[in-house]
């Protein structure tokens, strides 16, 4: 093995002494301060809190009465429902995703960069706002057509991103000596190509698949049931939570089980390949006759989940007159929607701190445990954290019930992982060399976290901010639940205006949602160019 390969640049037996270690080196065998270990393990409790709530509330009345709360028809319809749900969404994602990735990266596609930046934009629509406008162009699309269409126009770029990366970073060679024995770009993609990509393709695959089951804003526009949608109506129709609570149980194993399942099958995937590789780029594979049929895909992808939308919601917005349009309203609205989301990124940055520095600067079982517990909300669909929340504050802080800071601890909750993923990312890239000296010339940690080790991530805590911030505005059910009364964001008016079939008043709404967001996506993606 090399010794400047990547994997062994961490092994002391293997870096030459007096060797600078790695930028983003742990520290194992010791212990985090306690200026970082005690607000890291109230993050932790806070994404361990639905857990909890779920454990106690579905056994509240016994394991009898929680199994006859699922074992019925109704669960089992439900079930059916999401997971053919799901399989259609993920089937077509992949034939999107896959196809548009390879035409992009590996053909002499015309345009090929412009369309890589098209086929992306679907990502900051939220699927309820998608939802809304394939309804209001098209109403008889409401039920299951409508939700996997919705559904799969803002998900398939989480299958085509990491199947670009795949393809960018996998050999080339093998292509070209495939069709230097005479097989044509299609044949050699289907023999060569896609094997390769399928550790890529099946983990971009569990992320659609898992959207779909945390999904509520698309099902419950297009009226059709799923478990996300049945907790919330067992919610709001009876006083008795256990019911919901046991439905939730069962859409937490369902996606444990798919987790677990697509990392057993990515860890038994032999892919890699020995050596570096070329470090070329790939000769493109011309088209030749499938040149038209190629662009006329990617027209069409482009039309059905960027164009069509915006041009809906631009109908939409000209239909609207004097009696539908409410300017201030409006108005009011982002501003509520601009103010809570700032908050929560703000409580999700601080929560996420301690607990990314820990994960970037420590090792061992303690910084383990911390990280995955912070990772915990994110199995969770919004209704089941916001039910968590409910009980918790009526049964032990009856006066944050259906107040502001409730609904600011769901998004933390919520978007804890986004906000670890870069706080940990930054602080790797950070020297730890500082870090240390502060501490040679008598720092305490509190000082060094506060003038070293914050101001070198610095760049990297507000990219994972901004981010937050964004899932933050377009949040939706736990939003619904926990929003005090007479209080609306963008989201929910959307959501209302729609379910009663006010499309014209509904499009200002979506259109602002999607501006605001737009303007931090925007700064977040110069960030990182």
């Amino acid at each position: 093995m090399h010794p400047t390969d990547p994997a062994t640049q961490n092994d002391p037996a293997v870096r030459p002494t007096g060797a600078t270690p790695p930028a983003g080196r742990t520290r194992a065998g010791r212990r985090p301060p306690p200026v970082l270990l005690v607000p890291a393990a109230v993050a932790a409790v806070f994404a361990l809190l639905p857990l909890g709530y779920l454990a106690v509330r579905s056994l509240e009345r016994g394991p009898a009465f929680a199994w006859q709360a699922v074992a019925n028809e109704r669960t089992a319809q439900l079930l059916g429902r999401s997971l053919g749900l799901a399989a259609v969404v993920v089937a077509a994602c992949l034939l999107l995703g896959v196809s548009l990735a390879w035409l992009t990266v590996r053909t002499a596609l015309p345009g090929a960069r412009a369309w890589s930046v098209l086929v992306t934009l679907p990502l900051a629509v939220p699927s309820y706002v998608a939802a809304f406008a394939w309804l209001s162009a098209v109403p008889e699309l409401a039920g299951f057509t409508g939700a996997a269409l919705a559904l799969t126009l803002v998900s398939f770029p989480y299958v085509y991103l990491p199947v670009t990366a795949a393809l960018r970073g996998t050999d080339p060679a093998q292509e070209e000596v495939s069709r230097s024995l005479g097989h044509g770009p299609l044949r050699t993609f289907l023999r060569v190509t896609l094997p390769q990509l399928r550790p890529a393709a099946a983990g971009g695959a569990v992320l659609v698949a898992l959207y779909v089951f945390s999904d509520f804003g698309a099902v419950s526009l297009m009226r059709y049931d799923t478990f996300t949608r049945g907790i919330y109506t067992s919610y709001r129709a009876s006083f008795d939570r256990t019911p919901a609570a046991a439905l939730s149980v069962v859409l937490v194993v369902m996606t444990v089980l798919l987790v677990a399942a697509e990392a057993r099958t990515r860890g038994r995937a032999g892919h890699a390949r020995t050596g570096t590789g070329a470090a070329r780029p790939a000769v493109p594979a011309p088209l030749g006759r499938w040149r038209i049929p190629a662009l006329a895909w990617c027209a069409a992808v482009t039309v059905v989940a960027v164009l069509t939308p915006l041009g809906t919601l631009g109908y939409w917005l000209v239909v609207g007159n004097s009696a539908t349009w409410d300017p201030a309203g409006l108005l009011d609205t982002a501003g509520t929607t601009l103010g809570v989301a700032a908050a929560g990124a703000a409580l999700t940055t601080l929560l996420a701190l301690p607990v990314g520095v820990i994960a970037a600067r420590y090792r061992g079982r303690t910084a383990h445990l911390l990280e995955q517990a912070a990772y915990a909300g994110h199995a969770l669909p919004g209704i089941t954290v916001a039910l968590s929340l409910v009980f918790f504050a009526v049964r032990y802080a009856e006066p944050l019930y259906q107040e502001l800071p409730l609904l600011v601890c769901a998004y933390a909750v919520l978007f804890l992982p986004v906000a670890v993923a870069g706080t940990r990312a930054a602080v790797l890239q950070s020297p730890p060399v500082l870090e240390d000296v502060a501490r040679s010339l008598g720092r305490s940690p509190l000082r060094v976290l506060r003038e070293v080790t914050v101001p070198l991530a610095a760049p990297g805590v507000a990219a994972g901010a901004a981010l937050t911030f964004v899932v933050c505005m377009k949040e939706l059910p736990a939003t619904l639940l926990l929003r005090p009364t007479g209080m609306d964001t963008l989201a929910t008016r959307l959501w209302t205006e729609t379910g009663t079939g006010s499309f014209a008043a509904a499009a200002p709404y979506a259109a602002a949602l999607i501006v605001l967001a737009a303007v931090p996506s925007y700064l977040l993606g110069r960030h990182r160019t």
